[in-house]
């Protein structure tokens, strides 16, 4: 007995210290394995930036090599996030779906010039797409290119009428033996929410101004209205008939007979018994067919084989070649002319690159402006407008680089009305593409009900206030008629504020503003004709004009974009240069075109929601005008 008790006594004696010194084991262990996994990986990072440092980078470009435009994704001004982000996912092999329209008008414009660069091909495999303004943009660089004597190859598999657009600028096109290739036309659809939020007891109060203020329809309605409808055909119809040309120019071809072939279309296939690649043929959309074994022939026949891979053509990536060509870095006494993008929806606070913010694009403008260098500013917008509060915000900036003797030139791109159309409408001078999507000159709110959602399951809401304003934003409560009052008051006046700027801006009366605001929605030469552009151009016409309100003649072209942390330029340089020649060959997966237009505008339905969410007196200036 007495050695059972010693024997406890024992190990309860050492039992703490067991306990310590086997956790305290297992602790050195893994601490140990971390530490030699972080220093085995610092120790490949390292190495990765040495060699890329000793190697040069870029290899040197052979003569007689293919320049590869293999596009990926969108064809975007600027890339959603931040470079850092960009440049990680590029090293890590990840497929960034965007491509910035500068890098591709780069790439082109050096190829030009570049003796080694024998010809260009357009790959259309992974191309996700662009507005029609913007592939106005890739279609004159195209030509330009070709000014050079050098021929431009387009191919793609199934080829869409985005993708046909570039495909018609090439000197020959060339589809696969199986695919097709599309000519739809442009559509706007939307879903509308009226019945289903019916179902649910939800109502949806809407304040609006515009009797063309389409964007709050599908709240109301469960399909747009005749005046909404004949608005959207309208200006639908003038960038289709721009869209059409432009093709039937550039394949040398009758726009009356592309647009035949659309309405005869069952017909004509059925006459080549469903083969759509003879059908394209047979119109003279493309030159031939090919399998991609085909295509790399001719290409080595034109060109030269490749000296690694003898079964494919010399040639070089458009990321890998417009590395060669980087920003150029601002020297004290230089000169600028400034670039800001400001695209996506326009919302509150600092928002990343891909949207508006009301603070950080205002900073953006206030930094050029104070940059002794920059001499003129482009303010290139891609935006359907939000928050009307936000649209001020920068556009007040416009005003005051405006007044502190700087040039501002707006480039519309695909797509600047409603807020859109409010930053841009300050600027010395206005750019647009004929099938930019401009004016929505309206604002509108929302206020969600959901009282009668909550009766619907037994849940209830009431309480004590000391006024009747308090808790009367409340979405749970039915609306009080008082404050639907005010917000009709509150629109009211946000639109005689927003058409008494633009009729100042303009030179214009705001009865004259009102007859083509009301929200109506207009194509780059109709809000010409209306004297809401000044001239039809794209972003080289505008930087090309900013440049000479400031009396440039030697000057270099800089974005002005959020300055990235110490550390986020670190992992930007240094992933660029480690994944530096390094050819991206993969495709993006295939998404449904109406899955994507689907998603986009969930997102945007979203943001409103975001935006009222933080402030529901809030009020917007948006257009849900977009046609990507």
């Amino acid at each position: 007995m007495g050695i059972v008790v010693c024997l406890e006594e024992f190990l309860l004696e050492k039992r703490p210290g067991f306990f310590r010194r086997f956790f305290g084991g297992l602790w050195n262990g893994l601490n140990f394995t971390r530490q030699l996994v972080f220093n085995l990986v610092f120790l490949f990072i390292l190495i990765a930036i040495v060699a890329s440092i000793f190697s040069g980078g870029e290899g040197k470009i052979r003569e007689k090599t293919t320049l590869v435009l293999d596009i990926k994704g969108e064809i975007v001004d600027q890339y959603s996030g931040s470079p850092a982000d960009v440049a990680l996912s590029r090293a890590l092999g990840e497929e960034v779906p965007e491509t910035q329209l500068r890098d591709v008008v780069k790439a082109l414009e050096e190829a030009a010039k570049d003796d080694n660069i024998t010809q260009v091909l357009i790959h259309l495999n992974g191309f996700g797409g662009a507005g029609v303004s913007t592939l106005r943009e890739v279609g004159r660089a195209i030509d330009a290119f070709q000014t050079s004597g050098k021929k431009v190859i387009t191919y793609g598999e199934f080829i869409d009428q985005t993708g046909y657009y570039l495909a018609a600028h090439g000197d020959a096109v060339y589809m696969h033996p199986e695919g097709m290739v599309l000519l739809e036309g442009l559509g706007r659809y939307r879903n509308y929410y009226r019945s289903a939020l019916e179902k649910f007891g939800v109502t949806m109060h809407v304040f609006r101004v515009g009797r063309y203020k389409s964007a709050v329809e599908p709240y109301l309605l469960d399909g747009p209205s005749d005046d909404a409808r004949d608005a959207d055909r309208y200006w639908l119809n003038d960038v289709w008939s721009v869209f059409l040309a432009d093709i039937a120019k550039a394949r040398n071809l009758d726009v009356a007979g592309l647009s035949a072939m659309i309405d005869e279309l069952p017909q004509r296939l059925a006459a080549v018994e469903g083969n759509l690649a003879q059908l394209a043929i047979d119109e003279k959309l493309v030159d031939g067919t090919k399998t991609p074994d085909e295509l790399r022939a001719m290409l080595i026949e034109s060109g030269a084989r490749d000296d690694d891979k003898e079964s494919t053509f010399r040639q070089v990536a458009l990321q890998s070649y417009v590395k060669r060509f980087p920003a150029p870095m601002p020297l004290p006494g230089s000169k600028h002319v400034g670039v800001i993008v400001a695209a996506g929806a326009i919302q509150s606070g600092s928002q990343p690159q891909g949207t508006i913010g009301g603070k950080s694009t205002s900073d953006l403008v206030r930094r050029a402006r104070e940059d002794e260098n920059i001499k003129a500013l482009v303010l290139r917008v891609d935006s359907p407008g939000g928050s009307g509060f936000d649209s001020e915000l920068i556009r007040r900036e416009i005003e005051l680089t405006k007044a502190a003797g700087k040039p501002v030139v707006v480039s519309m791109g695909d797509l600047a009305a409603s807020g859109g159309y409010w930053i841009s409408m300050t600027s010395d001078v206005i750019y647009a593409e004929p099938t930019t999507i401009t004016g929505s000159i309206g604002i509108f709110g929302l206020f969600p009900d959901a009282s009668q959602t909550l009766d619907k399951v037994g849940l209830h809401t009431e309480g004590t206030t000391t006024t009747w304003l308090a808790g009367a934003l409340d979405p749970r409560r039915a609306l009080d008629p008082r404050v639907g009052e005010m917000l009709q008051t509150m629109i009211n006046a946000g639109y005689q504020d927003f058409i008494g700027k633009v009729a100042s801006s303009r030179g214009k009366t705001k009865e004259q503003i009102d007859a083509i605001g009301q929200g109506r929605v207009w194509s780059g030469t109709q809000a010409k004709e209306r004297g809401l552009v000044d001239e039809i151009g794209g972003l080289t016409d505008a930087i090309a004009d900013a440049a000479k309100r400031a009396n440039l003649s030697d000057y270099k072209v800089v974005y002005v974009e959020k300055e990235p942390s110490g550390f986020e330029a670190f992992v930007a340089s240094m992933t660029a240069r480690i994944s530096a020649g390094i050819a991206n060959s993969v495709g993006s997966a295939y998404v449904p075109s109406f899955l994507r237009s689907s998603q986009r505008e969930l997102q945007r339905e979203l943001k409103l929601l975001e935006g009222w969410e933080q402030q529901p007196l809030r009020t917007y200036a948006y257009c849900f005008c977009d046609i990507r």
